[in-house]
């Protein structure tokens, strides 16, 4: 009997799902339900959008869809290494043996919903956006939708909560199951995307193509900014919440003279348009995520930021959500498509590696100048001696997680000294700060 399938939420891990569980015959009927517009006709310029780095756990799940590599390819930018730029005009660079592949999150949506469209008729997958979910009957499989003014119920046979760190899935599940748990955290840092015309030649020559380029001041401020396929320059910017100097600007005067005080190698690089621009840019925050489980009964899955959130400081957010729906795929083929037994054993599975992904992204990228320093120095180090006795010591943390699937429970167990040390760093960070 052909199941049918309602995902909530249009993301990256969603439409992945979608995509494998259509490829499996004729068993599903999948209908995506997605709350903002279709980011195909939604102008750039009106998207929350900033840089995604997919790496080897993220392009493996990709690349099982046949069509998808190409497809990427012509959106993305490959990245090789890292260049932290120091105060005084140094550099410390960070290499990888495997490049990340670097695009930005709406041309990541927009590519899986293309390649969906493309394949899959509306005999078995129907779309549909500006739809809001906002109840789920568990007893009677129904979800209730609400488009404009119109409300509707759609029956499911599993429902899938896609729908990120908000989840209206989730929330249900934690006020209907008391055995349900989830933990949300507000992390300490805050966030802007920053848009850059293409440098002029004389700056070309201080930002590499193919490398992330990152500043970081000592109250923990970051811009991270790269080259994007028409060579524009995007990125981020990090900031504390509490003293929080971009928060106080308030003019696009401010924001222009903010950075040339603070980032002066950056701010040549803003024309007055991006100044205005940035300044009317909402400010995100970033809500982590931790539940005891992933399922409910035998017709309920939260995958993605819905299911465990994390901070974004080691980029593996996007990279762990996709990892979600190639195990989903996995679980399938060994228990057959027995829906109930996937649900169940996704939870088994995933709960230790979602913990311990969220760990490691809250303190194991260092808050600290110094232990910055000591953690390229550290990752050099690593790197050397497993080239040198590749069967003694493991690869560098950073290097298991973005170069390999190695679980993330083992890559925290592999690591548990540093993350520590920089957990009680960090912490006492944030209590000078006070």
């Amino acid at each position: 009997m052909v199941k049918k399938v309602v995902i909530v939420g249009a993301g990256a891990s969603g439409l992945l799902f979608a995509h494998y569980l259509l490829h499996r015959g004729d068993k599903y009927q999948v209908e995506i339900y997605e709350l903002r517009d279709d980011p195909q006709v939604l102008p750039f310029s009106k998207s929350r959008t900033f840089p995604i780095a997919l790496n080897h756990r993220g392009i493996s799940a990709l690349t099982r869809i046949e069509g998808l590599e190409t497809a990427l390819k012509a959106c993305s930018v490959k990245v090789k290494g890292t260049v932290v730029h120091e105060a005084r005009g140094s550099q410390r660079v960070v290499r990888r043996k495997k490049p990340l592949t670097v695009l930005n999150r709406k041309d990541l949506t927009v590519v899986l919903l293309e390649q969906l469209i493309r394949k899959f008729d509306n005999s078995r997958l129907k779309i549909h956006f500006n739809c809001q979910c906002t109840e789920v009957d568990f007893a009677n499989k129904q979800a209730k939708f609400q488009e404009k003014d119109k409300l509707f119920n759609v029956d499911y046979d599993l429902l899938v909560g896609a729908d990120g760190v908000n989840s209206i899935v989730r929330e249900q599940i934690l006020s209907t199951d008391e055995s349900f748990t989830c933990k949300q955290t507000i992390y300490h840092n805050q966030y802007k995307s920053i848009f850059l015309p293409s440098p002029d030649a004389a700056y070309k020559s201080k930002f590499q193509v193919g490398e992330f380029h990152i500043w970081r001041i000592d109250d923990g401020t970051t811009i991270m900014l790269l080259y994007q396929p028409d060579e524009t320059l995007t990125g981020v910017i990090y900031f504390p919440s509490h003293e929080n100097q971009i928060a106080n600007l308030t003019s696009t005067q401010e924001v222009i003279q903010f950075f040339t005080e603070t980032f002066p190698i950056v701010a040549p690089l803003m024309p007055k348009e991006e100044a205005e621009a940035f300044l009317l840019r909402p400010i995100s925050s970033i809500k982590t995520i931790r539940c005891n489980r992933y399922h409910y009964g035998d017709s309920i899955l939260i995958i993605g930021d819905a299911a465990h959130a994390v901070s974004p400081s080691l980029g593996q957010g996007c990279n762990a959500a996709l990892e979600d729906v190639a195990i989903l795929d996995n679980l399938l083929d060994e228990y057959s498509d027995n829906i109930a037994l996937v649900l169940e054993q996704f939870s088994v599975r995933r709960r230790d590696d979602a913990y311990a992904v969220a760990e490691m992204s809250e303190v194991g990228f260092p808050s600290s100048k110094k232990l910055m320093i000591q953690f390229l120095l550290r990752e050099r180090f690593q790197k050397i001696l497993h080239k040198i006795f590749p069967q003694r010591y493991k690869p560098s943390m950073m290097d298991m997680l973005g170069e390999t699937t190695i679980p993330y429970a083992e890559i925290f167990n592999s690591n548990k000294a540093w993350i520590s040390s920089v957990k009680k760093a960090n912490k006492q960070l944030m209590v000078n700060s006070d």
